[in-house]
């Protein structure tokens, strides 16, 4: 059974009410996704917990986050996360569907952990299956807000399972925007890629970060990698 709460060493995210929990993977988009000097504005598009977004508020003092999560329990457990946190002035949760989202401005960084798989097995609880799949925002819708919210020379982070991330990639390359990082996820040396941190852009002029981060070490412990990444967030590093 799932722990109803993970602690770090700077915030506490209570997760009883949310479909998806705290992963690993999430953490790692959350700690190494770059936030450029240019970037005041964040969009956090499916919050969940809240996670990515307190993770980037304690990364960088000068950045506001809008959170927004369109699952109602989600967004309530996410606003009582960010409440519990000392940046809450700088993290706003909203609860509202992404393509019918208007906030009135546009964001220099846009992140999200979005639904992973398009013909998976479905699960029988309908907030995993929202949570997991696209069934409630299919790949080109996310696209398009995507498009939409971010501003011309802004960029985003999203985090993806490596053959869902190559379906992705080719229809941002399609559209005209440009892979400007990647971070290639394994479990242990020799494993195959399981999860990809891509960043894209359309205008913005930043040297592309690419690597391959493992987590694991052959006797199963952290690699010095993982640990000086997450070192800011695990408890135990």
């Amino acid at each position: 059974m799932s722990n109803t709460y993970f602690r770090f060493k700077q915030f506490r995210i209570e997760q009883d009410k949310c479909a998806m929990k705290v992963t690993t993977d999430a953490c790692i988009q959350g700690a190494w996704t770059p936030i450029q000097q240019s970037v005041k504005k964040v969009l956090d598009i499916g919050a969940g917990t809240g996670l990515l977004s307190l993770m980037l508020a304690q990364r960088n003092k000068d950045i506001h986050i809008d959170a927004v999560e369109i699952d109602v329990a989600a967004a309530v457990q996410a606003m009582d996360n960010v409440a519990a946190s000392v940046w809450k002035e700088r993290v706003q949760v909203v609860e509202s569907d992404i393509r019918n989202y208007t906030p009135g401005y546009k964001y220099d960084l846009i992140i999200t952990n979005p639904p992973f798989f398009n013909n998976s097995l479905l699960s029988d609880k309908a907030s995993v299956n929202a949570a997991r799949h696209t069934l409630s925002l299919p790949y080109e819708e996310l696209q398009e807000a995507i498009a939409h919210l971010l501003d011309d020379v802004g960029y985003y982070s999203v985090l993806l399972p490596y053959t869902e991330y190559q379906l992705w990639k080719d229809m941002q390359v399609k559209q005209g925007w440009h892979e400007c990082g990647k971070l290639s996820i394994c479990h242990r040396p020799g494993a195959d890629v399981k999860r990809v941190v891509g960043m894209f852009c359309k205008k913005l002029a930043i040297h592309s970060q690419e690597g391959t981060l493992i987590i694991k070490e052959t006797d199963g412990q952290y690699s010095d990698a993982f640990k000086k990444l997450l070192a800011p967030f695990y408890l135990e590093l």
